[in-house]
């Protein structure tokens, strides 16, 4: 089942009649196996409506095998059941759906796991691809949008909605900030205390001379300083001061 590549064309209601030479109706082929899914949510009356969904508007191409109401029962049964596809919560006790993706993809047949959420905070859909979800449906989606992410999944094609999309975009954008401040802390970490103090200070607008007497030391050994920073990380003075710029340096207290 897991990998086959499904499409509405592939429901028995679809298959056009066929006949034998003399007109008799011939044997109909026999349809695929249903895709099995779990449903995880904490709210009962969700694992409810997503079955009935699931069940009913999916001309017999999905069947709902489970519904859990925590985490660590939802691992326990995809050990259990092997579901093709798990439908899975955010925020349940005894863990967020998130661990609980984790630990269903460390499973001997681990299944396709879609987030199920109506908002997603912020590092959610981050969070998710690397607990190894493959994209997220909302409870809000129309019927025929889940059964089809649901299809996809199986198929082996990502089903990230535009939702979740923008929002990892935003947290990459978010994020880029900060990892470019690491990355330049990281650099100014190569270097000595008192190199590093001369940097901080040129970038400051000082000249060698009032660098010099602001560390107490002569302008002469200033110089020495910034000079050895500049080989070391292969900067001019100009790129070291925009590098103590990114830094963002928390104030000496």
């Amino acid at each position: 089942m897991r990998g086959m590549t499904l499409s509405y064309a592939d429901s028995p209601a679809a298959l056009p009649p066929s006949s034998t030479p003399d007109g008799s109706d011939a044997t109909s082929p026999v349809p695929p196996e249903p895709i099995t899914v779990s449903i995880v949510d904490d709210d009962p009356m969700i694992c409810q409506a997503m079955s009935l969904i699931l069940n009913d508007y999916s001309d017999g191409r999905i069947t709902v095998v489970s519904t859990s109401t925590n985490g660590v029962d939802a691992v326990e049964r995809a050990r259990d059941e092997r579901p093709d596809v798990v439908l899975m919560d955010i925020a349940m006790p005894n863990g967020d759906g998130i661990e609980a993706t984790a630990r269903m993809r460390t499973l001997p047949a681990p299944p396709h796991v879609l987030i199920l959420t109506s908002l997603s905070p912020s590092n959610t859909v981050e969070r998710a691809a690397e607990a190894g979800a493959e994209g997220f449906v909302s409870k809000t989606d129309a019927p025929e949008e889940i059964i089809r992410r649901i299809l996809g999944a199986c198929a082996g094609s990502p089903q990230f909605n535009p939702a979740s999309q923008r929002q990892l975009l935003q947290d990459l954008n978010r994020r880029k900030p900060l990892a470019r401040r690491d990355e330049a802390r990281r650099l100014l970490g190569m270097l000595s205390e008192r190199e590093r103090e001369t940097v901080v200070l040129a970038a400051e607008g000082c000249t060698n001379q009032e660098i010099a007497e602001r560390m107490f030391i002569s302008e002469r050994t200033a110089k020495a300083h910034l000079s050895s920073a500049s080989d070391k990380l292969a900067m001019s003075r100009i790129q070291l001061a925009r590098l103590v710029e990114r830094a963002d340096l928390p104030e000496a207290g």
